[in-house]
């Protein structure tokens, strides 16, 4: 009864299958925490996690029915996620476009596009030409492409605008038009698979340019992080152009953000001093009233101080109004 796309049924058939295999004969009011600990602790490490999950996800429904009092895939047993794979972006730019230059034409303009927009492999090949809006500079990202099937984004999150950086704009710009409604079709025409793409050209690309150690194609996505962060890009504006949580990208990158905390200081304190602050959500300047002051200190006289903020290109005043100077 579980409502999901297509390919999430099989997936979570075969991740139940490890659960009743070895505790299927038990009668559901007889389940215990202790006999869930020690299957779960049978199962492949590289699956252990989502096998519980699945098999939580289950019980919980039991427990809402009234058919068991409690989930005992929860009480007692700890579930912790596996270890994540070590990340392993690109250094620079060079590298990117030494492995592009191997590739040919439409899956080396394919890879630069990946890094230069964080899109999940899955979403690159899920892209159409109607996809990308040159006017506003921005690609749509509304589907993915995985094991054959075409699925529609299914959460706020991951349907999005991704804005187009210059890398991106000038990498589509190496394209011939075509009648193929494919961004990034395959020789054949068709979408790109995954698996066939990382072995028969992603991998031998990155041999032949020399790259040490191999990137996963997934890689290409913590690059564009990595290259956002350390250009000073808010973690919030990089978690919605990704398309995820604000503490994924926390949790995996926020070592990256090191000057954060001091250029969230630097700004407050320019709009309490009333200096000049580069304001990323104005884009006009503008004259804002600064708030008054109760005690009766005299005012000193501040110099107008530019702040670095690095990512936002607008100047704004912040300086008190003529009336308040009398």
């Amino acid at each position: 009864m579980h409502q999901a796309v297509p390919v999430t049924i099989p997936k979570l058939r075969w991740l139940l299958g490890k659960a009743t295999a070895e505790l299927g004969e038990k009668r559901l009011a007889d389940l215990s925490p202790r006999d869930v600990y020690a299957w779960r602790l049978n199962v492949p490490e590289g699956h252990r996690f989502e096998a519980t999950q699945a098999l939580r996800q289950v019980l919980n429904r039991a427990v809402c029915w009234g058919l068991i009092d409690y989930n005992p895939a929860k009480l007692g047993v700890p579930n912790p996620a596996r270890r994540a794979k070590e990340k392993r972006p690109f250094e620079t730019w060079v590298h990117v476009e030494a492995v592009a230059a191997r590739l040919g034409l439409v899956y080396g303009t394919m890879v630069i596009f990946a890094a230069a927009t964080g899109l999940r492999p899955s979403e690159l090949f899920g892209l159409e030409q109607h996809d990308l809006d040159r006017e506003l500079g921005v690609v749509y990202v509304r589907r993915a492409f995985a094991n054959g099937r075409i699925k529609n984004s299914k959460t706020r999150l991951s349907t999005r605008a991704v804005p187009q950086q210059a890398k991106a704009v000038e990498a589509l710009d190496r394209l011939s038009a075509s009648d193929n409604p494919i961004l990034f079709p395959n020789a054949r025409g068709g979408r790109v698979d995954f698996r066939i793409f990382g072995r028969k050209h992603w991998r031998p690309a990155q041999s032949k340019a020399g790259i040490d150690p191999v990137r996963g194609l997934y890689d290409l996505r913590h690059t564009y992080a990595t290259f956002a962060l350390r250009a000073g890009v808010p973690v919030f504006a990089v978690s919605r152009f990704m398309g995820t949580s604000i503490a994924m990208i926390d949790r995996h990158y926020g070592h990256l953000a090191n000057d954060s905390r001091e250029h969230a200081v630097a700004l407050l304190d320019a709009l309490a001093f009333e200096r000049a602050v580069d304001a990323p959500w104005t884009s006009n300047p503008s004259r804002a009233n600064a708030l008054s002051r109760s005690y009766s200190k005299p005012h000193r006289t501040r110099t107008n101080r530019r702040v670095d903020v690095r990512w936002t290109p607008t100047l704004v005043l912040v300086a008190p109004t003529d009336n308040e100077r009398s």
